[in-house]
């Protein structure tokens, strides 16, 4: 069981990435995390680049969050070994085949989009609120990563965009129903976080107006420390919506 007094997180697609930070993060700041991905040896990484006694504090979980079941099982090992959740950081994802014309993009490639970045993050929030419901006390928190896509698109984006506006969606009616229970929801979207998955920045992508240009990144500890402040706030308060990118990134003004 664990004690009350030491926040309990799920951060799912914890094995790389934002997750991986906001992971080490939590970890470095007291937290207990239960740590979802694909791959239990890149959670077991993600673990050991945190604090020395990050150990003690964390369960790696290897989790297929488009899986009912499997999601279900995160839930319950992590009540299991911590007694209780506080936080889930409703982040795996995908960004699926990029620059295919949306007239020649496979339903198969839709389909997994879909599967990951909305019905995984539907399958993990209501496990989380329905825990949140029944713990005593009752309460916590949902941050859903969203993205900068849930404003505006990339070219060829269409299941990326898709799912992360259907992820706003999502976030306002998590905020509305939790609001009986002390269930807290908030969303965060993130440009250019320097991750495997924005490598492409750095060498050129597509634009809007049909030319390729480098794009800057900000570092992704950037995220984790924002995603650590929207985690530490009381459930009395919430950052609804919270937007971090790098600065020069071309977002105001896309298109």
């Amino acid at each position: 069981m664990n004690d009350v007094r030491t926040p309990v997180a799920v951060v799912t697609g914890a094995g790389s990435g934002i997750g991986r930070a906001v992971a080490v993060e939590l970890l470095g700041h007291g937290w207990s995390v239960a740590l979802a991905g694909r791959r239990a040896e890149r959670l077991e990484e993600t673990v050991r680049a945190a604090d020395r006694d990050a150990a003690d504090r964390s369960l790696a979980a290897p989790t297929d969050v488009t899986d009912p079941d499997s999601v279900q099982a995160l839930f319950a090992a992590a009540r299991e070994r911590f007694g209780r959740i506080d936080l889930l950081f409703n982040n795996a994802g995908t960004f699926g085949p990029g620059g295919v014309p949306f007239d020649e993009l496979p339903y198969d490639a839709w389909r997994h989009v879909v599967d990951t970045n909305l019905n995984g993050a539907f399958l993990c929030a209501q496990a989380a609120f329905r825990q949140f419901r029944q713990q005593s006390p009752p309460g916590g928190r949902i941050i859903n990563n969203g993205s900068i896509s849930a404003h505006a698109p990339r070219p060829n984006s269409a299941p990326y965009t898709a799912t992360k506006h259907a992820m706003t969606g999502l976030t306002k009616s998590l905020s509305l129903d939790g609001r009986p229970y002390r269930i807290a929801c908030s969303q965060i979207d993130i440009g250019n976080a320097a991750t495997a998955m924005t490598e492409r920045m750095q060498t050129g992508i597509l634009q809007a107006n049909g030319e390729t240009a480098v794009e800057p990144t900000m570092d992704v500890a950037d995220v984790a420390r924002t995603v650590r402040h929207m985690a530490d706030l009381p459930l009395e308060a919430n950052v609804q919506f919270a937007t971090v990118l790098a600065t020069n990134m071309p977002f105001i003004g896309r298109g």
